[in-house]
């Protein structure tokens, strides 16, 4: 996959060609809203011929297989297509291989070096048992090889909106958690319209997590979360009251994620994470927590004091590390997930958390904020593609900021008021990849599914086959 940072000039049928690709390939991988508009500064993704293909209107799967000339089964197997006559214009569908005409100078060990695949891979893809012997004009298949990685989604809508997504976009999901339950004052669950995420999350082979929050109406509460971890009484009908809807509604695991805990109750939340995983491993469920993003062990603030980075290592299976909000919608704009503070948060999470253990939060949304901004006032939460849209109503230019990774610009509004927006796009979403496969981390965990981000699931998608 290519990314292409649109300059003065360009159109995309000058774009197309400079790439060898077809324009209709680069208006629905990006969604293009008016392939007439481009603006500057604007990130687009570009398939790679022979390798990539994004689907089209009236493209089915046997079209598809026929137009590259792969086999329809091993499409799905490579894809991980969970329903083959669903598919979606924009969808990105990786060719299991590729062909490489042999020329005359040519061996096995500077085509391998050349594709950077490795010769054995090229010998097993074809069957070949002596790589000494290929002459020029054979053709020889060169294996499309991408990296395994774990995928988690947090989605907040239950309604049919969110549960189409979900069937739309299972294939990239290791994980579904709905978002969220709750518990009462005497450690009985909350409920939650989760029936159709749950099925949606089957038919596309995502195992679902049951979310646990100390939510009270809209916000954590310190003093629900500390009711419960004080008490052995309310542990003890809470995990009850865990187990019994997690089997009635088929989960398979739960994550927890307690905010704002009482710097008090540290130990506390660690002794009920052991309690928990005790009662609930042995019937086959994972246990995850979500963690604020901590630098340093004993970093202050009521966000972070109880969060042991060290205990919860040890006790659950894996743990969601929230490394975005900088910049959150009560605060000053800034990027949401700056590289370079995910990257401090990763560099103390790895010397006390086992790395295969760790799943890097991403967001899927930006922001826009008034400014100069004052305080107490909010930004409004937009999507990366209506980001780019506002940028192209206004007639402004999208700049890249290389120390945070991440995509912004100004505008002024019809009223005068100047607004700075910040977001994702390609370019920020390939930084977050490499920080994944440079940390060796075991996965990644979005938040939340209901932005539209059309770049992120094609870019997923390229780089890495999901763990089911």
């Amino acid at each position: 996959m290519n990314i292409y940072v649109v300059k003065s000039g360009d159109t995309l049928w000058s774009i197309a060609r400079k790439f060898n690709v077809d324009m209709s390939q680069i208006s629905h991988g990006n969604q293009l809203r008016n392939i007439n508009v481009l603006i500057i500064g604007q990130s687009l993704i570009i398939p790679e011929p022979y390798k990539e293909y994004i689907v089209q209107p009236s493209d089915t799967l046997n079209r598809i297989s026929q137009k590259v000339n792969i086999g329809l089964q091993e499409l799905i197997d490579f894809n991980q297509i969970a329903n083959p006559s669903q598919l979606y214009i924009g969808q990105l569908i990786v060719l299991p291989y590729f062909i490489h005409t042999v020329k005359s100078g040519d061996t096995l060990y500077t085509i391998s070096y050349n594709y950077k695949v490795s010769l054995q891979d090229i010998l097993n893809a074809n069957q070949i048992s002596n790589p000494s012997l290929i002459y020029p004009d054979q053709k020889i298949r060169i294996p499309n090889k991408r990296k395994t990685t774990e995928v988690n989604a947090y989605i907040t809508r239950t309604g049919t909106e969110g549960v189409g997504e979900v069937r739309g976009l299972g294939n990239y999901f290791t994980y579904l958690s709905p978002f969220t339950y709750s518990f009462e004052e005497d450690g009985t669950l909350t409920a939650l319209n989760d029936e159709g995420l749950i099925s949606a999350a089957y038919d596309t082979n995502v195992n679902p997590l049951l979310v646990l929050t100390n939510y009270s109406g809209t916000m954590f509460d310190s003093d629900l979360a500390a009711a419960l971890i004080r008490s052995e009484t309310l542990q003890t009908t809470l995990i009850s009251s865990l187990i019994k809807t997690m089997e009635t509604k088929g989960y398979k695991g739960v994550n927890f994620d307690f905010e704002y805990v009482y710097p008090e109750d540290r130990e506390n939340y660690n002794r009920f994470l052991r309690k928990v995983t005790a009662a609930l491993k042995p019937k086959g469920y994972s246990v995850s927590t979500a963690l604020a993003p901590k630098i340093k062990e004993d970093q202050k603030g009521l966000l972070y004091e109880a969060h042991d980075y060290k205990a919860h290592g040890e006790i659950v299976d894996f743990v969601v590390i929230m490394t975005y909000e900088w910049g959150w919608a009560g605060g000053r704009p800034w990027a949401i997930a700056p590289i370079n503070e995910v990257r401090k948060v990763l560099d103390y999470a790895v010397t006390v958390i086992p790395r295969n253990k760790i799943m890097m939060g991403v967001p899927l949304y930006g922001r826009d904020w008034k400014v100069p901004w004052v305080d107490g006032t909010f930004a409004k939460t937009v999507s990366p593609l209506a980001a780019v849209d506002l940028a192209g109503k206004y007639g402004v230019r999208i700049e890249y900021d290389n120390e945070y990774e991440a995509p912004y610009f100004k505008y002024w509004d019809e009223t005068g008021q100047q607004h700075e927006v910040w977001f994702e796009d390609a370019r920020s979403i390939l930084a977050k990849h490499s920080t994944l496969d440079e940390y060796k981390l075991r996965g990644l965990s979005y938040w939340v599914l209901g932005s539209a981000f059309p770049q992120n699931w094609v870019m997923q998608h390229a780089g890495y086959r999901v763990v089911k």
